[in-house]
């Protein structure tokens, strides 16, 4: 974990002006693996250059994939699925558990051996969700804890299609089995108890191969091959999430964001706000490669008190972070329920959240699968910490501006891995 610290102070005046997020990151990752799993050139534009997806590029560079990448430009020269080799050295995912848990998907049906490791907080992620049924599939996976922590060990090939219902709902599982669906022979198809995000799907039809969906089951038929295709990468919702409430709760503001993804499964964020009163207008809608996207503005706005739970929460499920932070600055009481998922991400977001908001005097207790927030009590300065998860380091940023005192954040390095101009882009709307 980094050790750089930053004071940060209240807002002194509302923010106002205009930003473009960063790439999205989910479509990023995806980017760059379809098309190092494609024939042909790819050519991505609006990549994100966080350190989660240059793991991923540097993972594919070990199989023998040509990739160039320069700054938001990516080339990827893609020989089809058979032009992945086996890697010299360890594949190291870094923080990223869509590398890894995507990864999986492909190694599994590859005819070789390969290892994968990750950093401290990727070793405690629990990878039996993916490991299991990947195992069922033919692949041979082991690692600490019977595969369900890293270093892991994968020998794949000759994988065979599977139906598999999931236990929980995760878009990352999902498109795990879809690459290695596409691998097996015969039909594989993935029943999720919720709808998730559905970027692999989006993009696998943008790259020439069939998925059919009928409810909340995906299916894919294996032997298909992927055709190079250029992806342009709308911005990241999940980024601009924390200027959508930054402009809601600061005093004064009005702040204007462009060419911001709009995908369906990924924008409850947008419906809460809408449900809660905020001044969000959503202009010049465009689809590209599947993916929607547009520009939207917000100001500062009178909120009521929300309720998150059900089917509502995969959509939102990166943003409950700062929708805490939001739910701190409205009187009456916000419900977060249906979010056990938040204590297997970078770390366990139900107790970090809701630690770091009580250091700065939020009135907020912890459930079983949520939190419970009594907003309208002011936020007092303190000391807190990201514990090296870039979303809560964010959050706790957005929290400040509404801190009466300096909030001393440690850890801010972790902002990198999706947002690396983060502070740049918050001191041009102040």
């Amino acid at each position: 974990m980094d050790e750089t610290i930053k004071v940060l102070n209240k807002a002194e005046s509302g923010l106002s002006g205009t930003i473009v997020v960063p790439g999205d990151k989910s479509i990023s990752h995806r980017a760059v693996m379809f098309g190092a799993m494609a024939n042909g050139t790819t050519n991505v534009s609006g990549f994100l250059p966080g350190d989660d997806c240059l793991s991923t590029i540097a993972c594919f560079r070990q199989m023998g994939v040509a990739i160039e990448q320069e700054g938001d430009k990516v080339t990827v020269e893609g020989k089809g699925l058979d032009g992945l080799k086996e890697p010299n050295g360890v594949l190291d995912v870094g923080n990223s558990g869509t590398t890894i848990r995507l990864l999986l998907g492909v190694l599994s049906g590859r005819p070789f051996h390969s290892v994968v490791v990750g950093d401290d907080s990727i070793g405690k992620r629990p990878m039996a969700r993916v490991t299991a049924p990947l195992r069922q599939m033919g692949a041979q996976i082991d690692g600490r804890e019977t595969g369900n922590k890293t270093p892991l060990s994968i020998r794949g090939g000759q994988t065979k299609a599977i139906e598999y219902t999931m236990p929980v709902a995760s878009a990352q599982v999902k498109s795990a089995l879809l690459l290695a669906g596409l691998q097996a022979e015969g039909e594989t198809s993935v029943t999720e108890p919720q709808t998730t995000r559905d970027h692999t799907e989006r993009m696998l039809h943008a790259f020439g191969v069939k998925v059919t969906t009928a409810g909340k089951t995906i299916s894919i038929q294996g032997g298909q091959s992927l055709q190079a295709a250029d992806v342009v990468v709308p911005g990241d919702i999940s980024s601009a999430a924390f200027f959508l409430v930054a402009g809601c709760i600061v005093p004064g503001s009005r702040v204007h964001l462009k060419n911001v993804g709009l995908n369906p499964t990924r924008a409850g964020i947008l419906e809460v706000l809408k449900r809660s009163g905020a001044k969000l207008s959503i202009d010049e809608q465009v689809t590209t490669g599947g993916e929607p996207r547009g520009d939207m503005t917000i100001s500062k706005s009178e909120l009521s008190p929300f309720v998150i739970e059900g089917e509502e929460v995969p959509t939102l499920i990166d943003e409950i972070p700062v929708l805490a932070v939001l739910a701190t600055q409205i009187s009456g009481t916000t419900i977060i329920r249906d979010a056990e998922e938040l204590k297997v991400k970078e770390t366990n977001r139900i107790d970090t959240v809701v630690g770091e908001l009580a250091k700065l005097g939020a009135d907020i207790e912890a459930t079983d699968d949520g939190m419970i927030i009594r907003g309208g009590k002011p936020l007092t300065g303190g000391k807190v910490d990201s514990h090296g998860d870039h979303r809560i380091g964010m959050a706790l940023v957005i929290a400040s501006l509404c801190a009466n005192g300096p909030v001393e954040l440690a850890n801010t390095g972790a902002i990198s891995v999706s947002y690396p101009q983060f502070f740049e882009h918050l001191q041009s709307l102040q």
